[in-house]
């Protein structure tokens, strides 16, 4: 029996009313399975970032479920999603998000305050270690590069133990070397930890290390390709 972690049934996301109505999904099914390293692909407007931006609990669907990790979170208050995103949903966007008054270290202890983890500090230097960022706690993201930076926020992403990270064109601000090591870094750190890793990315030989690979067009998923499988046609 396979494991599913997320689930999405009958989504939709429609922005505007009437005749100026906006279908950014349409009904949209998808299941992905525990430890998956998902890609989602498809042209600019096909409504990627919208997808995972709905699978993060950021945004609510205009109509379907959404599950992840057991809890429909299309039925949650808004203070019981901000806990549940908290302690579920790890998020790496593309341009860091990174609060710019608050050092490397302190960026990554955000997460782990708002729970009230006795453990942040400790936790916080181990992450940072874990990114290849130990002695650089102390900087502020001004003071880092592009990759050093989209590094903490692997970090702060992580600093809950997620079961599940989503990342948004998490090389696209990225020169294409240091772009590289940051996907070694987030496939690493799912295959090893076992994580759901869901990633949007033009990238096709990111999409080649995928469990799977998602396609979407105009709000729809038109196919799904398991490794070593032919496409499975929408």
């Amino acid at each position: 029996m396979t494991d599913t972690v997320l689930r999405l049934i009958g989504v939709t996301q429609q922005y505007g009313t009437g005749a100026t109505a906006v279908s950014a999904l349409s009904g949209v099914d998808l299941e992905v399975c525990r430890g998956e390293l998902v890609a989602v692909m498809g042209p600019s407007g096909s409504g990627k970032s919208t997808l995972l931006g709905l699978m993060a609990g950021l945004d609510a669907p205009t109509t379907g479920s959404i599950k992840v990790d057991g809890v429909r979170i299309t039925a949650e208050s808004e203070e019981a999603l901000a806990r549940l995103r908290g302690e579920k949903i790890g998020i790496v966007f593309q341009f860091f998000h990174l609060l710019p008054s608050l050092t490397a270290l302190e960026n990554i202890l955000v997460p782990m305050e708002i729970l009230g983890r006795a453990d942040a500090r400790p936790r916080g230097l181990a992450l940072l270690a874990d990114v290849g960022l130990a002695d650089r706690g102390h900087h502020y993201p001004s003071q880092l590069s592009g990759g050093e930076q989209q590094r903490i926020a692997i970090a702060r992403a992580l600093a809950n133990d997620p079961p599940v990270l989503l990342a948004d064109e998490p090389t696209g601000n990225l020169d294409s070397s240091t772009g590289r090591q940051i996907i070694e870094l987030l496939v690493g750190v799912g295959r090893a930890q076992g994580r759901t890793l869901v990633l949007v990315t033009h990238d096709p030989d990111l999409a080649a290390l995928a469990d799977e690979v998602i396609a979407l067009r105009d709000g729809r998923v038109v196919s799904q390709t398991a490794r070593d499988a032919e496409p499975v046609a929408r």
